[in-house]
This record gives C-alpha cells, structure tokens and sequence, in this order.
C-alpha cells in the first residue's frame, strides 16, 4: 500500500536508495545533489542499512570506486551534479565499456562558466554519449519511481548497462512535494537482488576486467554495447509495466499530453514539461489543437516512436534546456529532427533553446512558443529554425 509522504527530489531519491539498500555508496559532495548522500550517511549511522559507505576524495575517484565494486560482484551508487559529472568523464566511459551496471543519481545543474549553481541540463546532455541509459522526471514522484526501476533496467542480463536517474537541480532536488512512497519490503522484492553472472570475487571464474581492446577486438565490444543499448529499450517497457502491476503508476519512454489530434507540438523534458502543460490546456480550451511530449528516456533515444507520435503534425518545437553551440541547435532537436527525418510527410520544426543556468520559464513563455507554432502551421515563414528565449536582448 502506497505511503502518503512530503518530501524533497533528493530525500525521495536517497529515499529509494535505503529501500533498495545497496551494497555500496562511494561519494563526493556538490551542490545541489549533496543532500543524497547526506540523508544516506544518517542512514548509515542509524542502522538502517548494511551499505558500505565510502567517502572519496574526488567525483572521479568516486565513480572509480563504483566500478570496482561493480566488478567484484556489488550493487553499487554515487550522486553528483555539474562538474562533479563532467569530473567523472574518463569514468563513465570506463563504466558503459565495461558493462558495469552502476546508478548514478544526477541532480542536474548548469556547467560552468560563469559559474552557476542553477538547473539546466547542460552537465547530463555533456554525457549523453558516454554509454549510459539516461532517465529524467518531471517531478519528485517520478525521481523516486524511476529510481526504483533503475537497479533493475540496468542489472537485466540483456542490458547491463549503467544508468543516471536525473532530476532537475533545486527545481526538483529541493522543493517539497507530495509524493507516494512504496513500503520498504514491496520495494525490495521489486527492485531483487544484482546477481552478476561474472565477477571479479568469483574463485570458480577467475577473469580480468578491462583489458586492453586492440583493433581486432575494440570495434566487437562497441558494437555489443551499442547492441546492448538498443534492447535496452523493451526492457525499459517490461520494467515499467511490471511497476505500473505492482504500484500502479505508469510510465513509457515519453508522455504524449494531448496529442491524439495535436496539429502543433512542443517536444519538452523534465519539470518544464509540466508548466507547458498548463499552456496546452489554456490553449485547448480556446480551441487550439496544441499537445506536448515529454521525454522521460533520453537515451537510448526513442526515435522511431517519437516520429510516430509527431507524424500528424504540422509543426512542432523542440525545447532545448542546455546548449549544444552547433549553430544548428541543441541536442534534443538534433535527435528529435533526425528521428523524423525519413518521415513521408513530417512537420516543420523548430529549436528554441531556454531556460540556461535556471532562467525562469513560465506559463506565458510556453503560450508563445505555441502562438509562433500556429504561425507556422498557418503557413507563415518558419523564421529563425535555432534561437534562444528568455535572455535579455542588447
């Protein structure tokens, strides 16, 4: 029976973690994921869990010591934020290479510089390639969820991949919400046990981990990764049908709000998704055929089934918090374009890049993403198909 609670992003998500219990945490602070690992620690010290509990001295040797743990048979956790991830770098490719299914909690906060404390998704779009799956949430309820099905997408024998849970920096990590816990033995046998079927501790199967790939072999492992990522996606969809059975929530690999009729569109993600929502409904009461799709999983990236939500379209926006300086847009529109490229009949888009370092994104922004896609779908000249909204002109 699902538990009525007010909590934080970051307490539902260390939340998750004390349910699920694993067998090590090795940390490093940084705002604004630091309060995960402090809930944890107090667990730590309350004996509520077994968890070993490491505290490192760097992002990097954090994750680093993840992996060892990964391969000597343990589940395995860190959090971090901003450069903490980016400090990470030479880790999480380590870490998809070696199919080593750790979770990372990221509580998503603008890269420097100037330097900048605030939200937006510039430190896990940075990322996007290193071979992680990648799971964002609009709100504290589904940081929590999509921690709880995390263990169990990344440790499937047809993945074995690692994840980041990501949640949106102070926007989500700090603010207090009303949210449905799960009982702590319901998530257990939910979430079961990681039963690696090699490790490093097996003394019946002695092995090495991370040899080095020469050219006859490294090309062979990048294909099974990249083999592994595409499965990825059905397992996605069984986990989370079999969390929507158990606890009754459901979730895909995006949300369509509204679109069944949709003639305009705004591909959005994360809690940004539900101040847009606000607008469609505005808009549909007027009359406006307007719909939205958040996207939940960002990778592996679900091109074919966002181009059949977008097909009917004529106009769509793709809502980019973080920059990719291509001078062509950001890295959800240049997924989003290349997922509808070999559509018969695809819709105009446009990429509007927004909300950078936490720059306010309201109900009225939304609108008039909305009114310019009207333009286009009356057959006005598409303007500027890469711009920025919400800086100060001049």
């Amino acid at each position: 029976m699902s538990i009525r609670e007010r909590l934080s992003g970051n307490e539902a998500i260390a939340t998750a973690m004390r349910q699920i219990e694993p067998d090590v945490f090795a940390m490093f602070p940084i705002t604004p994921s630091t309060e995960i690992p402090q809930y944890y620690a107090a667990y730590v010290a309350d004996g509520r869990v077994s968890t070993e509990f490491v505290c490192m001295e760097s992002e990097h040797s954090a994750l680093s010591a993840c992996l060892g743990a990964e391969a000597a048979g343990c589940r395995a956790v860190t959090a971090t934020s901003s450069a903490g991830l980016s400090y990470m770098n030479e880790v999480l490719y380590v870490a998809g290479s070696m199919r080593l299914p750790v979770v990372i909690a990221v509580s998503c906060r603008a890269l420097t510089g100037p330097i900048n404390i605030n939200h937006d998704y510039s430190d896990s779009m940075a990322e996007r390639d290193s071979g992680f799956i990648q799971l964002y949430g609009e709100n504290n309820q589904e940081a929590y969820d999509n921690y709880l099905m995390a263990h169990r997408i990344a440790e499937h024998p047809d993945v074995r991949l690692p994840l980041m849970v990501c949640e949106d920096g102070f926007i989500t990590s700090h603010a207090i919400e009303n949210i449905e816990l799960e009982e702590d033995a319901a998530v257990k046998a939910f979430a079961g046990t990681y039963e690696p079927e090699h490790y490093l501790l097996n003394p019946n199967e002695p092995l090495a981990a991370g040899p080095y790939g020469i050219s006859a072999y490294y090309m062979e492992a990048r294909v099974a990764q990249a083999e592994a990522m595409k499965r990825a996606k059905k397992v996605i969809l069984d986990v989370a049908s079999d969390f929507e059975n158990t606890f009754g929530r459901h979730y895909g690999l995006f949300e369509a709000y509204r679109m069944e009729d949709a003639d305009i569109a705004m591909v959005i993600m994360g809690s940004s998704a539900g101040t847009a929502k606000a607008a469609v409904d505005r808009l549909r009461d007027k009359g406006i055929k307007a719909g939205l799709i958040k996207v939940r999983v960002f990778r592996p990236f679900p091109g074919e089934e966002l181009a059949e939500a977008l097909k009917n379209c004529r106009a769509v926006a793709v809502m980019d918090k973080s920059e990719g300086f291509s001078s062509c847009g950001g890295p959800l529109f240049a997924e989003t374009a290349s997922a509808c490229i070999n559509l018969d009949s695809r819709p105009k888009m446009i990429d509007i890049v927004y909300g950078l370092g936490g720059r306010d994104f309201t109900v009225k922004a939304a609108e008039s993403v909305y009114e310019r896609l009207c333009g286009i779908a009356s057959g006005k000249d598409i303007g500027p198909v890469y711009s920025h909204m919400g800086q100060r002109e001049g």
